[in-house]
């Protein structure tokens, strides 16, 4: 791959900037800034940005299937409509648990959401449409990014925690994830695995907390290239553009003790094309 021009996004200045998530219809970009309580949106047209929501921290959340957002926040489930309006879905918290965290809808618009918690109980939950949350697993201080393969067969998963990423074989009909394991395992210099994003060939692009980078990983877990970003941290990313060929990148500050905020949100051309993820059908049966 050619060494791609970044370039920022927007003039938005976040703490901690989170789940981006590209909304082709309106040809937009939405992302957190998790300890700041907020929601943005880009424009990429115009170039202009809002403040959709302010209130509890959002950890991660998905678009329904019906145009609201899927907030999951400290201890609830939350739906955010176009008009602003916030209403509790259904509250939830489990031991040890500080804030849910990174979340993906699947096909059948379940949610898969992970926590932040102690190293004992935080985990991965799987959320039906009815709204039944079920626990798939704990033991990680930090579960973070999720993504499907093209052929809906493999589930990938991120514990930062351990540095690693892994793979599951996944049951679209039941949304069960099995025979769990290890896809890459991060090395010191190479940062620590954060978000996670599948492109149309199957390989995993991994965002790199203390990295400064997004990696891109073949189907044997094996870096086949890195993409270098102008901070230090970078947390997540998504597929956008009218073509999935634009990659929208989210950092966060440098430390606590630091008080400048960085850049929310980087964007580059690649030379290959994304996947759009799944909407949420979360309270629709």
């Amino acid at each position: 791959m050619n060494t791609p021009l970044i370039t920022e996004a927007t003039s938005a200045r976040c703490e901690l900037a989170e789940n981006p998530l590209w909304h082709p219809e309106e040809r937009s970009v939405y992302w957190t800034d998790i300890p700041a309580g907020k929601i943005f949106r880009l424009d990429i047209i115009s170039r202009k940005y809002e403040i959709i929501y302010r209130g509890e921290p959002v950890g991660g959340f998905t678009l329904q299937q019906n145009g609201d957002l899927l907030l999951f926040r400290v201890s609830d489930i939350a739906l955010l409509s176009p008009d602003g309006r916030v209403s509790v879905l259904r509250r939830f918290s489990d031991k040890g648990m500080h804030r849910f965290n990174d979340v993906i809808a699947d096909p059948e618009g379940r949610v898969f959401a992970g926590t932040m918690g102690d190293r004992l109980h935080g985990g991965l939950y799987r959320v039906d449409l009815d709204g039944t949350i079920t626990k798939l697993f704990c033991g990680t201080d930090c579960s973070n990014g999720m993504g499907f393969s093209p052929d809906l067969k493999t589930f990938y998963w991120t514990c930062s925690t351990t540095r690693k990423i892994l793979h599951f074989d996944y049951s679209r009909d039941s949304g069960a994830i099995n025979r769990r394991r290890i896809f890459h395992r991060a090395k010191e210099n190479e940062g620590i695995p954060d978000g996670l994003a599948v492109d149309a060939e199957g390989c995993i692009w991994s965002a790199r907390w203390a990295g400064g980078s997004v990696v891109r990983h073949g189907l044997d877990g094996k870096v086949l290239d890195r993409i270098r970003f102008p901070a230090a941290n970078i947390t997540s990313l998504c597929f956008g553009g009218e073509n999935l060929d634009q990659l929208f990148v989210t950092a966060a500050k440098n430390s606590d003790e630091e008080s400048a905020l960085v850049s929310a949100l980087f964007q580059t051309s690649i030379d290959l094309r994304g996947m759009n993820k799944f909407r949420s059908r979360i309270g629709s049966v």
